[in-house]
């Protein structure tokens, strides 16, 4: 693929988070971009006011006619699209260049120096982080994000393209098309094992991509995986690790404790030791790229989040509401986690929109183990993504696994109501599925009544 002989750029799922960073980048660079989602979202509205087309039924007759030039176009889809899409058959039987995003990826980032951050957990915040703080300091980076920076309001960063950042994402093996000259690695935990089967699949394919470095490259890696790295972690005896914690004013102060001596006063805003691993996860990186101390402490203080990872929502000594994109037992253990450390004693509703049947059925009793944790549950019905209903995988199933009376299967319809009738202190939605597109109306309806 001859990047600069392109024209058009056609996206099969162009509403996806690393979609539609991918098309941005493409819009970047001059090139048509075009695209086809399955629904309307504040993304694709956001691509739109950059001069992409972009429509919401799959049929051949909605694609622009400039990209019918088959010599021209790169057609890039992701692989949750269903086999029998029209559009995608289309240009299969044609003969269009169709690439996975993964695999344009690979290509963008093969002639830079590429930072790759890995892990079922973690490498949104840990992406948007490594991007924000090279920006900041000036680098000439070009940032693919799984998340919408609240920094950028986006998920694509552009200071320059001698360096890049990417999101290597574990699903459906993607990031073995990479080739980064450093690699992270957050978290091995099963998940995706409608792809993998078994736990030792996917920690094989983990593996696999620390040996797509390149020559003399360097692999960062959580404290306690089993694998060789330079580690890193809190208050432990990691290569790169976060000392003397304090939380002042709702914010962590720490130092950084590194293989030539301890870097101190840093500041970081997110609530959460996971946030603050992945924190720590960004430093090591860009300490190791050569970025000075006081230039990285700044950064990282100025450092705002990802949206939908603990995005507060509301937060008022009356009421807070924080929302999370939480889809994994463990993921959702850390948000409870941070809930619990900035507001002990306070009580917590969470409401819960399961993502895949696959992964309900494989997660169900580490789910119910995680959400009895919290004190009053709503559970909305499985978001299908991608995939069929599975004969008695249900929520109402799920519901079940939780040990903890305060629990109720509920309606979209009957959210509203049903948060209002709650006496909780912190509201949590939670979910990978469409339950972000519920946060604006819950957030109007609290702040009527608070």
């Amino acid at each position: 693929m001859d990047i600069k002989a392109l024209h058009n750029v056609y996206f099969i799922g162009i509403g996806g988070i690393g979609m539609s960073a991918l098309a941005r980048y493409f819009v970047a660079e001059g090139k048509s971009v075009a695209g086809y989602d399955r629904t309307q979202t504040e993304i694709t509205e956001a691509l739109v006011g950059l001069g992409v087309e972009v429509h919401f039924e799959d049929a051949v007759s909605s694609i622009p006619e400039a990209f019918l030039d088959k010599e021209h176009t790169l057609v890039v889809y992701t692989p949750a699209i269903p086999k029998n899409h029209e559009e995608f058959n289309f240009f299969k039987d044609q003969g269009f260049e169709l690439l996975k995003r993964s695999a344009v990826l690979g290509e963008i980032t093969k002639n830079t120096f590429c930072l790759a951050v890995a892990g079922t957990h973690g490498k949104t915040t840990t992406t948007s982080i490594l991007g924000h703080l090279l920006n900041a300091c000036d680098v000439p980076v070009t940032a693919f994000l799984g998340g919408v920076s609240e920094n950028y309001n986006s998920n694509f960063i552009l200071n320059g393209t001698e360096v890049t950042v990417v999101e290597a994402d574990e699903f459906d093996r993607s990031f073995l098309t990479l080739s980064p000259d450093m690699a992270g690695i957050t978290s091995m935990d099963a998940d995706h094992l409608d792809i993998y089967g078994e736990a030792e699949e996917l920690t094989k394919s983990f593996i696999d991509f620390t040996k797509r470095l390149k020559p003399n490259g360097k692999l960062f890696v959580k404290n306690g995986l089993p694998l060789e790295g330079i580690t890193y972690g809190i208050e432990d005896d990691a290569d790169y690790s976060a000392q003397n914690i304090e939380i002042i004013n709702g914010s962590y102060q720490f130092d950084v404790k590194t293989p030539t001596g301890t870097l101190h006063n840093f500041k970081f805003n997110l609530p959460g030791r996971h946030n603050l691993s992945n924190a720590i996860m960004a430093l090591a990186m860009t300490v190791e790229y050569g970025i000075p101390h006081q230039q990285l402490a700044k950064a990282l203080a100025s450092f705002k989040g990802v949206k939908r990872r603990f995005t507060y929502q509301i937060k008022t000594d009356r009421l807070v509401f924080i929302d999370d994109y939480a889809h994994h037992p463990e993921e959702i253990n850390a948000v409870h986690e941070a809930v619990r450390e900035m507001y002990p004693g306070k009580k917590v509703l969470a409401i819960f929109q399961p993502h895949l049947f696959s992964r309900t059925r494989d997660f169900a009793d580490d789910f119910g183990k995680s959400l009895t944790k919290f004190d009053e549950i709503l559970m909305l019905d499985i978001y299908p993504a991608r995939e069929l209903p599975m004969e008695g995988v249900t929520s109402e199933w799920l519901l079940t696994k939780i040990e903890n009376d305060n629990k109720k299967l509920i309606q979209k319809s009957e959210l509203i109501s049903e948060i209002m009738a709650s006496d909780a202190f912190v509201i949590l939605t939670i979910g990978a599925g469409d339950i972000g597109e519920q946060v604006k109306h819950i957030k109007q309806a609290l702040q009527l009544e608070n």
